[in-house]
């Protein structure tokens, strides 16, 4: 069974091969990858096969300002320091193996590490908003700024929020 792990520098090869086949539409460089994993290595993971060689999933994540989501294949200088909402960059897993419950263990730790934030975020593409509404996640009335930026997402994007469990 394929496992999750931290992601490295050195996985970026691979997640560029996974990447390049679970989002042709949406394409990102190598730059952006290794930005996200150096300024956020606790939001980043990889899904490595049986084997333990092949990269077959990946997942990015990381604090951004509320509903401030960063523009698609862009590089970030820093994490702002009043960034309070945790932002699911992305989910890739390889379409042989989906159906298996790795995204879903995947979301579960991702939310695991946000847990000290008030609102988990993403950007749902290719219809995924009933996989993501699975974990509490919900649209959102967007301002014309966000709703600008989501069109480079495509159509179909839709910026979805979670309000997370608190215990104070």
């Amino acid at each position: 069974m394929p496992t999750w792990r931290p992601l490295t520098p050195n996985d970026i090869a691979g997640l560029m091969q996974v990447a390049n086949e679970t989002h042709p539409d949406l394409p990102e460089r190598p730059e952006v990858f290794i930005n996200r994993v150096s300024l956020f290595p606790a939001g980043c993971l990889a899904l490595e096969d049986e084997d333990g060689g092949q990269l077959c999933g990946y997942a990015i994540s990381h604090p951004i300002r509320p509903r401030c989501p960063p523009a698609l294949d862009s590089v970030l200088v820093e994490i702002p320091a009043d960034a309070d909402h945790y932002y699911i960059h992305d989910v890739a897993i390889l379409p042989r193996l989906r159906g298996r419950g790795l995204a879903a263990e995947c979301v579960a730790r991702l939310l695991s590490g946000a847990a000290r934030y008030p609102v988990a975020a993403l950007v749902s593409v290719y219809g995924t908003e009933a996989f993501w509404g699975r974990f509490g996640f919900n649209p959102v009335v967007m301002g014309e700024d966000l709703a600008g930026k989501l069109r480079e997402y495509g159509e179909d994007a839709v910026y979805l929020e979670r309000v997370m469990d608190r215990l104070d």
